[in-house]
């Protein structure tokens, strides 16, 4: 193994790429773990999660090695790994999780109870999510490697496919379970807040879950207009603040079977200013009496940067009582990836799902990370693929 290097958070605004430790059988404590795998990263991403920290949105501290998409190539694994073998390519849910707990063992693996000491849920790369080291790298540990890694079983569909497969660590499967969440079925009609990547992958999850209409809204216009290239119905929210008169444009409805919020919560109103609970609030509005709301975006418990002070602790307001009154689901967290990834796979491998292209994928280098980090915050309509260690864009 050559020296390891990582995409690091330096300070609000800022990433670097800098030398870093090479991973080690061990977990963040330093305890000795022989659960685990070293992987070699053949594709890692770049999330809008990732960006809230970059931007100064979180408690993360400078030093932080970020990265929780992973794809990669497993090069070591310990004496107690038993189903993979060294050369595996593997998809890496962004969840850290035991496999052995209550919740991991009713499928609910992003709050596993025993990965992190400060809360349930555990997760690479990311505040407060139990201290493990980022995937942002050439090199990464990965614990309770049986559990948690999903074998692409052929490894040239694998590598022939690796753009859209890299896309089962996270934002394929937290925009299914958006869209699963939100009751989406055949014939349904469906809003997506928020044309990013996530929104997108929701919006594509929508369509094959059997979707009639799947809408996505936005105010970036390179997004929307990338949106419609790929079948969606874009709605651009700067033409009015009444978001159920731009639905009726489209559906002759002001109402919709389904929403997904793949926002979160540094949302912002038609007026521009940022109002952390517009999405949730619109989603209450717009979503018929007896509807399902999914909610992959993220919402903190701490936010330094928030507009005001019950903000800043996560406190929102909320006009719970409408979503009471019409008897509507609600479903929040972070998503469970090994629910849902294996029958991702099979949709990409037999060409069901086009999930890179739907997402716009771009491949860059580990040296690119900080311009793909600056792109993706001014809003270009991408998804960067970091390529560690060179390989895929030699053969591009």
């Amino acid at each position: 193994m050559s020296s390891n290097r990582g995409v690091v958070y330096t300070g609000p605004g800022q990433v670097e790429v800098q030398n870093i430790a090479d991973p080690v059988f061990a977990d963040p404590t330093g305890r000795k773990i022989e659960h685990a795998v070293i992987l070699k990263v053949i594709t890692t991403n770049i999330c809008g999660s990732d960006q809230h920290m970059v931007r100064g949105r979180t408690t993360a501290e400078a030093g932080l090695v970020l990265g929780h998409e992973i794809t990669g190539e497993v090069i070591e694994k310990g004496a107690d790994v038993e189903m993979l073998e060294i050369g595996d390519i593997v998809s890496v849910p962004f969840n850290v999780a035991c496999g052995r707990c209550r919740t991991c063992r009713s499928q609910d693996t992003g709050v596993c109870l025993t990965v992190n000491p400060s809360r349930a849920g555990g997760a690479y790369g990311y505040v407060d999510m139990g201290g493990w080291i980022g995937g942002q790298a050439k090199y990464v540990t990965i614990p309770y490697a049986d559990f948690n890694l999903l074998k692409i079983p052929d490894r040239d569909r694998a590598l022939a496919k690796i753009r859209d497969l890299t896309m089962l660590s996270d934002i394929l499967p937290t925009g299914f379970h958006g869209a699963v969440k939100a009751g989406v079925g055949v014939g349904s009609i469906v809003y997506v807040a928020g044309a990013g990547p996530v929104g997108l992958a929701a919006a594509a999850s929508a369509r094959i879950l059997g979707a009639a209409v799947v809408m996505i809204g936005d105010f970036n216009k390179e997004r929307l207009a990338h949106a419609k290239k790929v079948g969606f119905e874009p709605v651009d929210l700067s033409a009015s603040d009444r978001l159920g008169d731009l639905i009726a444009d489209i559906t002759g409805s002001n109402e919709v079977d389904s929403a997904i919020d793949a926002v979160g919560f540094e949302a912002r109103g038609h007026a521009g200013g940022e109002q952390p609970a517009i999405v949730l609030n619109q989603m209450m509005e717009i979503t018929r009496a007896a509807g399902n709301i999914g909610i992959p975006g993220l919402y903190v418990t701490e936010d330094p940067g928030a507009v005001d002070k019950a903000a800043k602790v996560g406190s929102l307001s909320l006009r719970f009582g409408l979503g009471w009154a019409k008897a509507q689901s609600f479903h929040t967290g972070q998503t469970p990836v090994l629910k849902y990834n294996r029958q991702l796979m099979q949709a990409i491998l037999y060409d069901r799902l086009n999930i890179a292209e739907i997402v716009n994928a771009q491949l860059i280098s580990l040296d690119d990370a900080p311009k793909g980090y600056e792109s993706f915050d001014q809003g270009a309509a991408k998804k960067f693929v970091i390529d560690p260690h060179g390989d895929l864009l030699k053969s591009a």
